[in-house]
């Protein structure tokens, strides 16, 4: 039994596409850039006291290294694991026109169980 034929159109479409391949950022950025502000949520919370894990905004352009190397110069403390999210900025309306907010970028940072971070 054969495959019903592809039309040509999306053959061509398929060989024009190019692998793509994740790069390195070219972008040295500071510690004080890469964090922009800690999360403080009732989750969040919950996650620093039971999971030692905290949470932070941080730059769009920002690689795991760096997000691990700011948090360990920040607050002095030893990080384990690192995970991200880019959360998706929402649809708003204001003055009957359709606009967007930002893209954003979330990191969950979980330290050692020796360490800890106060932010108040």
């Amino acid at each position: 039994m054969q495959t019903r034929p592809r039309p040509k159109r999306y053959v061509r479409k398929l060989q024009a596409r190019q692998e793509q391949v994740p790069g390195k950022p070219n972008l040295d950025l500071r510690p004080h850039q890469v964090l922009i502000r800690p999360l403080v949520t009732e989750k969040g919370t919950h996650q620093s006291s039971r999971y030692n894990s905290y949470t932070f905004q941080v730059n769009l352009h920002a690689t795991k290294e760096q997000i691990a190397m700011a948090v360990t110069e920040m607050f002095t403390v030893r990080v384990e694991k690192v995970r991200t999210q880019i959360r998706l900025g929402k649809s708003r309306r204001y003055r009957g026109k359709l606009g967007k907010t930002p893209d954003w970028k979330k990191a969950v940072v979980t330290l050692h169980e020796d360490d800890r971070v106060d932010f108040f």
